[in-house]
């Protein structure tokens, strides 16, 4: 699918770029209080809305985005702009935040690791006592540690507002961050002990390779310290002060994702100069074994391609001790030089 096929069309025309899929949209609504709590699947937007109470928290969580008459439906009951709909719908947005009157938005990746670094776009969108959440089908989901918080009434996320719940899916998707981090850790540690013991052609592709991963991981999670930076110095209404300090905590926690990425890439950076080092010393080793080869035996070629030549009146041909006497010099031209070569440590 041609991600630019929608050059030139109105802001606010919705177009999907993500990867073709085929699959229905699930919506998920969770509705709780401190004392109540309800949880259903729907493929329906009319049946999901017809469980809507207004005097419970509500977590609308839409997989899949890539049906836009259903997006569209979503955006027309909610009353969300059609350039935040054109935003949750174009799945390569950066992460960002968008202040409205009645909602704000957040853009965020949420990473899956298996080998390979992956992302899907997540978009939260929070409302007054609603939290609507968008994401890709394909990818991982983070946010089963928060359903069973929900249903078993544990922490704080049931005695506290939307924005809390709004707080606690980004804060399930920066933990999936650390995850990933540690297992590209554990990758970066393996290589550099075989890189410093016994370095291959193979360590090298498998250096470039998570050099890749941690590079693409880095330019997820820049923009997700800028996105809570603006979400903090956002004035809405819609965010307590008790949200904010967790918040804060959250923006604590991208700095060190953030940190922590910088530290493994340098590091990968000073691995692959080692590797390339390694490469050219063993070079030089070579070159400067054949070097000495070579050193020694110049004078003894010298020497006997002098007494090679064909004339007839060479004086050493005719005496009996011509053949040992040459043999003899270049054995001591050859012992001389190694004895040289090794006084100066070249040997």
């Amino acid at each position: 699918m041609n991600k630019y096929q929608n050059i030139g069309a109105p802001p606010g025309t919705l177009f999907y770029n993500g990867q073709q899929a085929h699959e229905r949209i699930k919506i998920t609504l969770i509705e709780f209080s401190e004392q109540e709590f309800f949880e259903q699947e729907f493929y329906d937007l009319s049946d999901c809305l017809m469980h809507v109470k207004d005097n419970m928290i509500k977590w609308i969580n839409v997989e899949g985005v890539h049906n836009l008459e259903m997006i569209e439906k979503i955006g027309k009951i909610y009353n969300i702009h059609p350039l935040t709909l054109e935003d949750i719908v174009h799945v390569d947005q950066r992460p960002k935040f968008e202040d409205y009157d009645h909602y704000i938005l957040s853009i965020l990746k949420m990473i899956i690791y298996d080998n390979e670094v992956h992302s899907e776009q997540l978009s939260l969108v929070l409302m007054e006592n609603t939290v609507i959440s968008f994401q890709e089908p394909e990818g991982g989901d983070a946010f089963d540690i928060i359903r069973t918080r929900l249903r078993q009434a544990k922490g704080r996320v049931r005695k506290l507002g939307a924005d809390y719940l709004f707080y606690a899916l980004m804060d399930a998707v920066v933990d999936w961050y650390f995850n990933a981090i540690e297992k590209i850790g554990d990758k970066v540690e393996a290589i550099e002990e075989e890189i410093i013991n016994d370095p291959k052609h193979e360590s090298l592709i498998e250096l470039y390779n998570l050099k890749r991963q941690v590079i693409y991981l880095r330019k997820q999670v820049w923009p997700l310290r800028d996105m809570l930076s603006n979400l903090l110095r956002s004035e809405s209404h819609l965010i307590t002060a008790n949200t904010q300090l967790f918040l804060r905590d959250l923006q604590d926690h991208s700095t060190r994702i953030i940190d922590t990425v910088e530290t493994y890439r340098d590091l990968l950076s000073g691995m692959m100069d080692i590797y390339l080092s390694n490469n050219a010393n063993k070079m030089n080793e070579v070159m400067k074994v054949l070097t000495i080869m070579s050193s020694i035996f110049i004078p003894v070629t010298f020497i006997a391609g002098v007494y090679g030549m064909n004339f007839e009146f060479m004086p050493e041909l005719k005496s009996p001790y011509g053949y040992a006497a040459i043999w003899g010099v270049m054995l001591c031209v050859m012992g001389g030089l190694v004895i040289y070569f090794k006084k100066k440590k070249w040997m």
